[in-house]
């Protein structure tokens, strides 16, 4: 029988995250599982907070004009990897993206990874069109997906992506 203590970490995954509260340091936060965290723009606190909870890696949508610090040194010298993929919006969501979006989270499956864009809502887009399109989920099962991992705004328009057969 589970206790409220147990209950609340297991929501909040602390004790998964070396007692550092994510959800409290990163916002927009959204924890799709245990090994998986989608957040907005980093900053250097929240790169410290995603090292000290134990994240091996870093995959980054945002092209280099909207970061506001250098992401990649600050995210290595903390021993994390880290992977930049530049999603600008609607029109970067094509297959050859989303093809290498996948490659990227099967190089480094079972690894404890945080994925980020501006707001989440790409890497959102980036994971029901993975879902639909190269793991054959049905439409609403690939909108779930996106949603768990931070899609909004750009809701409409990978719909209408998922809509044509891949």
């Amino acid at each position: 029988m589970m206790t409220m203590t147990q209950t609340i970490q297991e929501l909040t995954n602390t004790d998964n995250d070396n007692g550092i509260a994510l959800a409290d340091a990163l916002v927009p936060y959204f924890r799709p599982d245990a090994q998986t965290i989608v957040c907005g723009a980093l900053d250097k606190d929240k790169v410290a907070a995603l090292a000290a909870a134990g994240v091996e890696l870093v995959i980054n949508l945002q092209p280099d004009e909207e970061l506001s610090f250098d992401e990649a040194t600050a995210v290595k010298k903390t021993g994390m990897q880290y992977e930049q993929l530049s999603i600008s919006g609607a029109d970067d969501l094509k297959q050859l993206k989303i093809l290498a979006f996948d490659n990227l989270l099967r190089q480094y499956h079972g690894k404890k990874i945080a994925m980020h864009c501006k707001s989440g809502n790409r890497v959102g887009a980036a994971s029901a069109l993975r879902a639909g399109w190269l793991r054959g989920r049905k439409i609403e099962t690939a909108m779930e997906r996106g949603y768990s991992h931070g899609l909004t705004g750009l809701e409409q328009e990978v719909h209408n992506r998922l809509l044509v057969p891949r």
